[in-house]
């Protein structure tokens, strides 16, 4: 591991920006390091790219995201489990539903989450809530990536079923998997439209230039 020359909090539990070099990276508090972690005062780092992970773009950009120690989240297209083990990282006391379908990354998330006691592994469709297993809790945030149409539809489905009154969902939306031949504007005003009839939108913001064709959206749920 690598040694840090400073470190800030980024206003989230357990998220820090480490100083290496002359670079700033994001990074989440850790009890499991691995290759490229970081050290400062003996405690370890793993850094969380804002290129690759929708989550940690919207902190980059300065979003106000409601992630805490105590988080229970229902993740909606974990995939390999990169940004669901840094979740886990910070709600550490919490717990996490990570919910997958696509047997390769499936398998992947299976690996990366098998020592971390706080998140559940789930193989099943986000398009199909009502057969998750039964023993998923109401959450506090859903946090929802999915490269698939219908994509407001599925948050809502699943909050209706899973998120707590006055909850948080958290969600990138990927106007290319929606329609390759509409306006992105056009997507993007539809799916928040349909957002509204169940949430108060909190923020909204393009992550731009981390990802191209993507808006991050923070609504309260209004049940």
């Amino acid at each position: 591991m690598s040694a840090a020359k400073g470190i800030r909090p980024a206003g989230i539990d357990n998220v820090y920006f480490i100083r290496v070099d002359d670079e700033e990276l994001l990074s989440t508090l850790t009890q499991f390091p691995e290759a490229g972690s970081i050290t400062y005062d003996d405690r370890a780092y793993r850094p969380w790219s804002p290129a690759t992970s929708k989550l940690a773009s919207m902190i980059v950009k300065g979003m106000r995201v409601p992630l805490g120690r105590y988080s229970t989240v229902l993740y909606l297209g974990a995939a390999s489990g990169t940004t669901v083990t840094h979740v886990a990282d910070i709600a550490i006391d919490g717990i996490v539903y990570a919910v997958e379908f696509a047997p390769r990354p499936a398998r992947d998330l299976l690996e990366a989450v098998e020592n971390r006691v706080n998140v559940v592994p789930i193989i099943a469709d986000a398009r199909r809530p009502e057969q998750y297993p039964p023993f998923i809790d109401k959450v506090d945030i859903v946090y929802q990536d999915v490269a698939q149409p219908g994509q407001a539809d599925i948050a809502i489905a699943n909050s209706s079923k899973y998120l707590k009154s006055s909850g948080t969902l958290i969600m990138a939306i990927k106007a290319k998997s929606i329609s390759a031949t509409e306006i992105v504007g056009d997507i993007f005003r539809r799916e928040l439209k349909k957002l509204e009839t169940h949430f108060e939108i909190l923020d909204k913001s393009s992550l731009e230039p981390f990802h191209h064709g993507h808006l991050a959206v923070i609504a309260k749920y209004k049940k």
